[in-house]
């Protein structure tokens, strides 16, 4: 067992980098999709079992209309889990294997109080923040209930997140695929289960989502636990090493506030949707974003996979390899959108009559997928150099490019220009302009920042 897991640790400062480039980001890639999977399969759990098909549009709603809000909590986290990633990969491409072990340790204790903090404190704002985002009256007693078991599960949900970061920075993504894709079959059987057996809703699919991810974050820790090398988990180490977390922070922080800058911003946009106040625009708008997600995990991948092999071949001296990281991170996330985008763009409407036949709902779906879509184009090149400013531990730039460009169009589209033309279509069209905008100042940072980043050898 321990040989097993151990080999599957992949050599990311010597040899090609194209097969390891792809080795990191398609398990990476699949791993989000099932994630996504675990909200996807809530919504069309509810969407097809609910018997009443007023309760199952408004189940619907309630589901996909948290998403923003979920994201919100976890992309904080998931960004300072990139921080612990980062930070061990350059650790592990320096050699420095008392400061891997730290950073390891440290990271586990941080999840879960960070998990338990934020769990316990979004209950405080669970209606005030439903409120906030203008969610309908016949949805928001079932968002409310959603929300609430979602978040007294964060402990388990940031624990597999970090686990699998510290695993993707010794270059292993297949553990946590492996492990992930299992317990989305728990997820799925859990959700007919409490739905169709016990005839529960949204409350019957949040507890599905979180008795998964206890399951994965359990059994991560116990691979973990049994680990050769540097890359494992000792229950008696485990602590905050207050040195190692500013480390972390240092990079993790402005990664985090990334996130939530999008998360922010996508809230703003939920609440001009749910501002529409139907009911066919709320679930076609939570269908089409599941679909959404699949691609966007495929462009994500690259990002991470290209901070991880940026970041160990940065610690060990070897900038040439980053360079080559990069263009290849681009072309092959190019390749992989463009044939999946077409796919989405083919059987629309097939895939999302998985959520909803409503003919309504599936025009509308139609719609946000499209525009998404454009936007996309654009996503693939804040991803990637992203991650590659990430992988040599620049994290602010990224930031605040999000900060200023993203959310800042966003909030000032929603404010000024939706007014003008209150339609789905109008709202949608702040995607492709927002990611334009954040897609080309942060390329021109990153021309700026090159001989910083990459002095002539």
């Amino acid at each position: 067992m321990k040989q097993a897991i151990r080999q599957r640790d992949i050599d990311l400062i010597h040899g090609s980098l194209w097969d390891k480039l792809l080795l990191l980001a398609l398990p990476l890639a699949a791993t989000a999709m099932l994630q996504q999977l675990f909200n996807a399969a809530d919504v069309a759990v509810v969407g097809n079992f609910v018997p009443d098909e007023a309760l199952a549009k408004a189940a619907m709603g309630a589901v996909g209309g948290n998403s923003a809000v979920v994201n919100l909590l976890v992309n904080f986290f998931v960004g300072i889990s990139l921080g612990a990633n980062v930070l061990i990969s350059q650790c592990i491409g320096m050699g420095d294997h008392d400061s891997i072990r730290r950073a390891i340790h440290t990271s586990i204790v941080v999840s879960v109080l960070g998990g338990l903090v934020m769990g316990l404190a979004g209950q405080l704002f669970v209606r005030p923040v439903l409120r906030l985002m203008l969610m309908p009256a016949d949805v928001f007693d079932l968002a409310a209930l959603y929300l609430r078991i979602y978040l007294a599960g964060l402990p388990v949900i940031l624990l597999y997140n970090f686990e699998a970061a510290i695993l993707r920075s010794a270059g292993d993504t297949r553990t946590p695929l492996l492990v992930l894709a299992a317990s989305g079959v728990l997820n799925v059987l859990l959700n007919l289960f409490f739905v169709l057996a016990l005839k529960r809703t949204v409350d019957g699919v949040a507890v599905a989502t979180v008795a998964s991810n206890a399951v994965s974050a359990g059994v991560l820790f116990f691979l973990l636990c049994r680990k050769t090398g540097d890359v494992r988990i000792d229950i008696k180490a485990l602590g905050v090493d207050w040195g190692i977390l500013r480390r972390i922070l240092r990079i993790g922080m402005p990664a985090g506030v990334q996130g939530m800058v999008f998360s922010l911003s996508n809230i703003c946009v939920q609440s001009a949707v749910n501002s529409l106040d139907s009911t066919a625009i709320l679930a076609a708008s939570s269908a089409a974003a599941n679909l959404e997600m699949f691609i966007y995990s495929i462009i994500n991948s690259f990002g991470q996979a290209c901070t991880t092999l940026v970041g160990q071949n940065y610690g060990a001296g070897q900038l040439d390899r980053c360079r080559s990281t990069l263009k290849l991170s681009l072309r092959f996330c190019m390749g992989f959108f463009v044939v999946t985008a077409a796919v989405m763009l083919l059987f629309g409407e097939e895939l999302l009559s998985i959520f909803n036949r409503d003919p309504e709902v599936l025009r509308f779906g139609m719609i946000r997928l499209r525009y998404i879509l454009l936007g996309y184009v654009f996503t693939e090149f804040v991803e990637v150099l992203s991650g590659y400013l990430r992988g040599f531990g620049m994290s602010a730039v990224p930031a605040l490019c999000a900060l200023a460009f993203t959310c800042g169009t966003r909030i000032l589209w929603v404010s000024f220009v939706f007014p003008k033309d209150p339609t789905f279509a109008t709202l949608m069209a702040v995607y492709p302009v927002s990611l334009a905008l954040t897609a080309g100042v942060i390329a021109l940072c990153c021309l700026g920042l090159k001989k910083r980043l990459l002095p002539a050898t």
